[in-house]
């Protein structure tokens, strides 16, 4: 937080003889602080070799010069001056908790590889290898085959009742044909439907 300001050449000259403070008839211990701090110069390299002035000096030079009614200002006399900002010095980082930090960012390191390779590790490779991809691959051919080897015998033997039990209601052949397809379209729909179902019930559990 600013607290003081780089005193400009106005300032500096105001306590000098002929200044502009001079006819303003400060008070001795007043000057005599005003000239020290003017006097003083901390500056290191490359540093501004301008003095530094409190605030607080400048406040007690403002209240002088409005008691004495004195045609000279303050803000006249901080022509070229800048208000000073000390370097914040950081304080030096605690060594413990330092390696603290660096021992949780290598366990997160390490966890967040882990949560990346946990699906690729050897022992998830052996037991979803490519033998289990084949067996399972085996398991749903078989499946299917056998899905469609039902389906046709299913329909073939519907046909086959349908056109032999027909002969006692119809005596054309083509009427017994037309009554065995019928009902076994009917009966291929339904077993169809059943079998696509079923598909897709293990589509779902892969």
């Amino acid at each position: 937080m600013a607290s003081s300001v780089r005193a400009g050449r106005r300032l500096r000259r105001a306590l000098r003889p002929g200044g502009e403070l001079e006819a303003a008839r400060l008070p001795r211990e007043l000057r005599a602080r005003l000239e020290a701090v003017l006097r003083s110069k901390k500056a290191g390299e490359g540093e501004d070799p301008r003095p530094v002035v409190p605030f607080r000096l400048l406040r007690e030079l403002h209240e002088h010069l409005r008691e004495q009614g004195s045609s000279v200002f303050l803000h006249e006399l901080l022509e070229g001056s800048e208000i000073y900002l000390p370097e914040v010095v950081r304080p030096p980082r605690n060594p413990e908790l330092v390696a603290r930090l660096e021992r949780i960012k290598v366990q997160l390191a390490n966890e967040e590889y882990s949560r990346i390779t946990r699906n690729v590790s050897c022992q998830a490779a052996r037991r979803d290898g490519t033998l289990a991809d084949f067996g399972r691959q085996v398991r749903s051919v078989k499946a299917v085959v056998i899905s469609i080897f039902n389906f046709i015998v299913t329909v073939a033997a519907a046909f086959t009742c349908t056109y032999v039990g027909s002969q006692y209601i119809f005596s054309e052949m083509a009427a017994r044909v037309l009554a065995a397809v019928i009902v076994a379209s009917v009966v291929g729909l339904a077993e169809l439907y059943i079998m696509v179902r079923a598909m897709e019930g293990e589509l779902g559990e892969l």
